[in-house]
C-alpha cells in the first residue's frame, strides 16, 4: 500500500488546474470590487482593506501555484527531491480579520475558499515533508527496546 504522504502527478495536475481557476476568479473579483458594501465605513480605510486583502489573496494563490509548479518540475525530472525540499517551502498565510470584515460577503467567501485551498496544499506539504523528518521518539523506543534486550541477556 502506498504511503498516504505520496503526492502523485495526477493530484498535482488536478490541484494546479484548480489553483489557476481559483486565481482567475480571485483576480476578476478583486478587479470588479471597486464597490464597497459597508455602510458608514470610512471610505479610505475600506479601500486600504480591499487592497490589502486582494494582495494577501493573490499572494496566497501564487505561493500555492509555485508549490505546485515545483512538484510538476519534480515529476517531470527537472528538479531533484533535494531541490524540491529546499526550494518548495510554503510560507504561513497572513490574515487580518478586521480588514476581511470590511469586504463584501461575496469577497469574504472567495477569500475563505482561497484559504481552504492553501490549507489543503499546506497539509499535503506537511505530510510530504514528514517523510523526511527524523522521529526521535521512534529512535528512543528502539534504543529502550535494545537496552532491555541486552540487559535481559
Amino acid at each position: 500500500m502506498a504511503n498516504p504522504a505520496d503526492i502523485s502527478p495526477t493530484i498535482v495536475e488536478t490541484l494546479y488546474r484548480d489553483a489557476l481557476d481559483l486565481s482567475d476568479e480571485a483576480r476578476a473579483a478583486f478587479d470588479m470590487s471597486g464597490r464597497l458594501d459597508i455602510v458608514g465605513a470610512d471610505e479610505e480605510l475600506s479601500c486600504v482593506a480591499l487592497s490589502c486583502e486582494a494582495l494577501r489573496t493573490t499572494t496566497r494563490m501564487m505561493h500555492a501555484i509555485a508549490w505546485l509548479l515545483n512538484h510538476r518540475a519534480f515529476f517531470a525530472g527537472e528538479m531533484s527531491e533535494f531541490q524540491l525540499r529546499r526550494h518548495g517551502r510554503l510560507p504561513p498565510p497572513g490574515s487580518d480579520p478586521e480588514q476581511l470584515a470590511m469586504l463584501s460577503p461575496d469577497l469574504q467567501l472567495l477569500v475563505g475558499r482561497t484559504r481552504r485551498f492553501y490549507d489543503r496544499i499546506t497539509r499535503l506539504d506537511r505530510a510530504w515533508r514528514d517523510r523526511f523528518a527524523i522521529h526521535h521518539a521512534a529512535i528512543h523506543r528502539l534504543r529502550d527496546r535494545l537496552g532491555s534486550a541486552v540487559s535481559g541477556v
